[in-house]
C-alpha cells in the first residue's frame, strides 16, 4: 500500500497547469513498458485501446474481470503510477460504482478516470448525479486508505457534440459540471473533444481543476497546450491504432512476399 501511495503522490504532483503530463496511453503490460521505456512519467490506460486489443468493442463490452485483470499485471509491469480510463465504473447504482472501484485499487492503480456520458445510452448523468458518483468514489478511495487517489471527471459534451456546436455556451455549461465535480471531490477535469484554443485557454483560466485534454488530428500542439494551461495530455486510442495500421501493414507485406 505504501508503494500505492507513494505513486498516487507522484501522480498528483505531475499535473502543473503550463507544464502538462503527457500519457501515451497503453493497452496491456507489453505496450506499458514499452511506453515507460519511452520515458513515460507515468501510464494510463485508454478503454478504447484495451477493448481492441482484447477483440471487444469499446462501451463497457469488456468484461470487468478482464479489466481488472489486465490493469493489474500492467500495474506489476512498470514501476510507475498507472492510472485506469474506467469509463463510467461498470456500474450506475452507487453501491456497485463503489464496489468495482475498490477491485481495480486492490489491483494497483493510484487513478481513474470517471466519465459523465450514460454509458449505452443517449445523454448524460446529469451534473448533481455524477457528482454523488464521483463523491462515491471519493468515499471508496480514502476508505481503502488512498486519500492521494486521482479521480479524472470527465465531461464529455464536447467529445459528444458537433465542433460548430463548441461556443460559450456549452463552455459555461462544462464549467458548471467543473464546479460541481471539484465539489464532489474530483482531482482533474477532463474534456475530450475540445480543440478550440480559445475555449481550452478559458476552461484553463476558469476551472479550478487541473485540466486534462485529448490530442486529435486538429488539436494544438503540445507546447501550445502548454501556453493554454493544460496541465495533463492525453493520447487516448491513437497509440493503439498506429500500432495496429503498422502490425497490419507489416503482415500484408509479408503475406504478399514469395515464398521460398
Amino acid at each position: 500500500m505504501a508503494k500505492q501511495n507513494d505513486h498516487a503522490e507522484t501522480f498528483r504532483r505531475l499535473h502543473v497547469k503550463g507544464s502538462p503530463l503527457v500519457l501515451f496511453n497503453a493497452w496491456d503490460a507489453g505496450s506499458a513498458q514499452a511506453v515507460a521505456r519511452g520515458g513515460a512519467a507515468a501510464i494510463a490506460t485508454g478503454s478504447w485501446s484495451v477493448a481492441g486489443a482484447h477483440g471487444y468493442e469499446d462501451g463497457e463490452k469488456l468484461p470487468l474481470d478482464l479489466v481488472v485483470d489486465n490493469i493489474a499485471r500492467i500495474v506489476s509491469a512498470v514501476d510507475l503510477p498507472v492510472s485506469l480510463d474506467f469509463e463510467g465504473g461498470y456500474g450506475r447504482p452507487p453501491q456497485e460504482l463503489g464496489a468495482n472501484l475498490a477491485r481495480v485499487i486492490d489491483a494497483g492503480v493510484i487513478g481513474i478516470n470517471l466519465e459523465d456520458q450514460m454509458i449505452g445510452e443517449d445523454g448524460f448523468y446529469s451534473a448533481k448525479e455524477q457528482a454523488g458518483r464521483i463523491m462515491v468514489c471519493r468515499t471508496t478511495a480514502d476508505g481503502a486508505g488512498h486519500p492521494a487517489f486521482f479521480i479524472n471527471a470527465r465531461c464529455d459534451l464536447f467529445l459528444k457534440s458537433k465542433a460548430e456546436a463548441h461556443d460559450e455556451a456549452m463552455l459555461d455549461q462544462v464549467l458548471e459540471r467543473a464546479a460541481a465535480y471539484a465539489a464532489a471531490g474530483a482531482d482533474g477535469f477532463f474534456a475530450p473533444g475540445l480543440v478550440d484554443e480559445g475555449l481550452i485557454g478559458k476552461l484553463c483560466e476558469k476551472a479550478t481543476l487541473p485540466v486534462n485534454v485529448l490530442i486529435f488530428p486538429s488539436s494544438p500542439p503540445a507546447p501550445r497546450l502548454a501556453e493554454l494551461g493544460v496541465a495533463r495530455i492525453s493520447h487516448g486510442p491513437g497509440p493503439w491504432r498506429r500500432a495496429m495500421v503498422a502490425l497490419e501493414e507489416a503482415a500484408r507485406a509479408a503475406h504478399a512476399a514469395p515464398a521460398g
